[in-house]
């Protein structure tokens, strides 16, 4: 399926800035919208039209992509949820020969990837940049007991280490 450009599913100018992207998405956006339309395809296709289009355009890296390359993908037009360019998965399969599991490694988590610390700033610290020292929960198998409760026996007691 070919894609129209998105700057004309916007009417909108290649140059144009990003408020004028925001103010052609918002007036196509109300006028499309499919509780507008209900039952109209065509309507609710256009509305997915307008919605790839302006995830493009207002996206500064994106944009710069499709300006260059007419698409943001090096394959041709892609759906609104994958705008990867993936050269990734291009290397890791290319070297996986040579270096055994190569794409197999990106499947698992990283380390400490599921952590997470709420940390509030005020605006003054934001302005002028700040620094602290932050102590992140997490769980840990406890050394004596190694996690069954038990101290040194096998009938399990309260651990208190």
């Amino acid at each position: 399926m070919n894609k129209r450009d998105y700057y004309e599913v916007l009417g909108v100018p290649r140059g144009a800035p990003k408020e004028e992207i925001k103010k052609a998405y918002r007036r196509l956006a109300l006028e499309l919208h499919p509780d507008k339309h209900p039952g109209d395809k065509e309507a609710e296709e256009r509305f997915k039209e307008i919605n790839e289009a302006y995830a493009v355009l207002s996206d500064p890296e994106k944009r710069r992509t499709y300006d260059r390359f007419g698409t943001v993908s090096p394959s041709g037009p892609v759906g609104f949820e994958d705008f990867d360019l993936g050269f990734g998965s291009v290397f890791e399969n290319l070297f996986e020969g040579f270096f055994g599991t190569a794409g197999r490694r990106r499947a698992s988590a990283e380390r400490g990837a599921d952590l997470r610390y709420n940390l509030e700033i005020s605006l003054e610290e934001v302005a002028f940049g700040t620094e602290r020292e932050i102590v992140v929960p997490r769980l840990e198998v406890c050394p004596s007991c190694r996690g069954t409760g038990a101290r040194g026996g096998t009938q399990p007691s309260p651990c208190w280490t």
